[in-house]
């Protein structure tokens, strides 16, 4: 999964706040106003190489928008993170000791729905 620079979180941001909408590179730029034009279009043009976003014809322009929601894609760098780590189960454990009370309610209903799973088996923590 493709890191993001700092700038291509804030274009990444932009995207992210409009999903489904599309985005031509002035509209980018124009919430970007300490942005050259020219630097949002070749941010937007390595995000499509890193496979983040997506750019279709419309007319003489293009749109770009977000191959998949901020979500999805941080969701993505946890499970890369938790791939490269030499003991998963240790820093799931971890985890878990540091989210808020709240945040675990959120954890256990999604486990509980995922699958119909209670808790994960050792085979999934090491997808």
């Amino acid at each position: 999964m493709a890191r993001l620079g700092e700038l291509e979180r804030k274009v990444m941001d932009v995207l992210w706040a409009s999903m489904g909408t599309g985005l031509t590179v002035r509209e980018v730029s124009e919430q970007l106003p300490h942005h050259a034009y020219t630097t949002v279009l070749t941010v937007l043009d390595r995000l499509g190489r890193k496979q983040l976003v997506r750019r279709t014809k419309d007319g003489r322009a293009h749109r770009y928008q977000a191959v998949a929601s901020r979500e999805a894609y941080t969701a993505e760098l946890m499970h890369e993170a938790l791939g490269a780590a030499p003991d998963p189960e240790a820093v799931l454990v971890r985890f878990a000791e540091t989210v808020t009370s709240a945040e675990a309610v959120v954890l256990r209903r999604a486990l509980l729905d995922s699958d119909g799973r209670t808790s994960p088996t050792p085979a999934a923590v090491h997808r």
